[in-house]
């Protein structure tokens, strides 16, 4: 009978803790109401007692919950739509706000099996990301999409912030927007390729125009200098240098002795310097 009796009371006592004894996890808060009447005051982590059926203690998350966008089909700015857009927001909610997002937001708030807790304003965030996804695929032309993933993301949490902070000011934090997936119409997908092919060849020619550039640049350099160096040539080439430079080589060729040296007639302009019979004048 005493171990009977002993069974039974411990069967009772945990019975009356797990209706009397809420554990809130840490990083996130819990919201107390009593006989309908919410307590403005959250419930911080940790063990917190309530009294079965009069309080009811409900569990948020106050750490960065993920929202999956996906199947999105936004139109571009030159109304073409895109075949399929995935797009994962994040977003926090203060922890000290969360029991006036409770009676705000009654029914946006998304129960999460896994975590046993719910998604403050869940449902809100998401049909405000979902717009705000549409607007910005809205301002950029499709062809382009593909190199703006980034532009698209910080357009997207701009937004979001701005919309959830008109709202509630300071309650909301759009921590970061991933864009996981773009893809265009296939018509649009070739033509995507078309662009980029092109691009390639332009950006081909651009690179041999350069280079021929260049070269033209080297040539008339080279000319330019070709042309300085025989205007140097011709300034300094005088007749009475170039009667100098004569009378130097036939002074060579008269001090040998062994060469008949030859003196055109028609040499006007020129004063020999050498013996007369050293040369042969023809």
């Amino acid at each position: 009978m005493r171990s009977a009796a002993a069974v039974f009371f411990s069967v009772l006592l945990v019975t009356l803790l797990y209706f009397t004894v809420v554990l809130i996890e840490s990083g996130n808060v819990g919201v107390r109401k009593t006989l309908g009447k919410v307590n403005p005051e959250e419930v911080s982590p940790g063990l917190n007692f309530r009294m079965p059926v009069v309080t009811r203690i409900t569990e948020f998350v106050g750490k960065e919950i993920a929202i999956d966008l996906t199947d999105l089909t936004p139109k571009a700015a030159d109304n073409l739509s895109l075949r399929d857009m995935d797009v994962t927001v994040f977003y926090k909610a203060a922890s000290g706000q969360i029991a006036d997002l409770y009676v705000k937001y009654a029914n946006a708030h998304h129960y999460d099996n896994e975590s046993d807790s719910y998604f403050p304003a869940y449902r809100l965030v998401y049909r405000e990301a979902r717009r705000a996804a549409y607007e910005t695929v809205a301002e950029i032309d499709s062809l382009t999409m593909h190199k703006k993933r980034e532009q698209i993301a910080d357009s997207i949490e701009t937004r979001l912030q701005e919309t959830l902070d008109g709202n509630d000011p300071g309650v909301f934090e759009v921590t970061r927007v991933v864009i996981r997936s773009v893809l265009t119409d296939p018509s649009i997908e070739e033509s995507i390729r078309e662009a980029v092919a092109n691009q390639k060849r332009l950006e081909a020619k651009q690179v041999m125009v350069e280079i021929e550039r260049k070269n033209a640049e080297i040539e008339a350099i080279r000319a330019q200098g070709i042309a300085n160096a025989n205007n140097i040539i011709n300034k300094t080439l005088t007749t009475e240098y170039l009667q100098h430079e004569l009378n130097l080589t036939l002074q060579k060729f008269a001090e040998t002795g062994a060469n008949t040296i030859v003196v055109p007639a028609n040499m006007h302009g020129f004063n020999m310097i050498l013996p007369t019979d050293k040369l042969t004048k023809r």
